[in-house]
């Protein structure tokens, strides 16, 4: 019924098999921004937030998230991580969170970087809204992915 990789030929949802595709060196990198306002970010840069330690904290949930995306995104496979790497900088209105997951396998690893990048952005706004209620989470967007059958790629920044 359909060439779509994850429909199976009734056209129902599938996850694909990859059992018999080499493994490859496999990377991606994912980045994202918060904006506030000068105040809140005062204050995360200050260590000043309610809730404590908002970047370390963030950082972590990013970790750990990257870790739990085969649970989280339907038809995603769960992957055996070899690192995934959380920055964090302070900007000069937000803060940008750029997530690197990497591993030697047989599927890619883009949804983990999102997943990783969109989750720390979730955290750090939990962690500072009782100081701004208007903080915006966007651009989170894949900007790098390595290995694969699709070889490499680099996003037009």
């Amino acid at each position: 019924m359909s060439k779509l990789t994850h429909l199976n030929e009734g056209g129902a949802a599938r996850m694909v098999d990859v059992g018999d595709k080499p493994q490859t060196n496999r990377s991606a990198t994912a980045t994202g921004f918060i904006r506030m306002n000068p105040e809140t970010l005062g204050a995360i840069r200050a260590g000043d937030a309610p809730k404590g330690d908002v970047l370390g904290t963030a950082r972590i949930a990013g970790i750990m998230a990257a870790k739990k995306t085969g649970e989280l995104i339907p038809l995603c496979h769960p992957l055996g991580l070899d690192s995934v790497q959380i920055d964090i900088v302070l900007e000069d209105d937000g803060v940008r969170v750029t997530s690197t997951a990497s591993l030697v396998g047989k599927t890619g690893i883009e949804m983990e970087a999102l997943t990783a990048t969109s989750v720390a952005l979730l955290t750090i706004y939990d962690m500072a809204k009782a100081l701004e209620k208007g903080m915006v989470i966007e651009s989170v967007r894949l900007v790098k992915k390595t290995g694969g059958k699709s070889g490499d790629w680099l996003a037009n920044l």
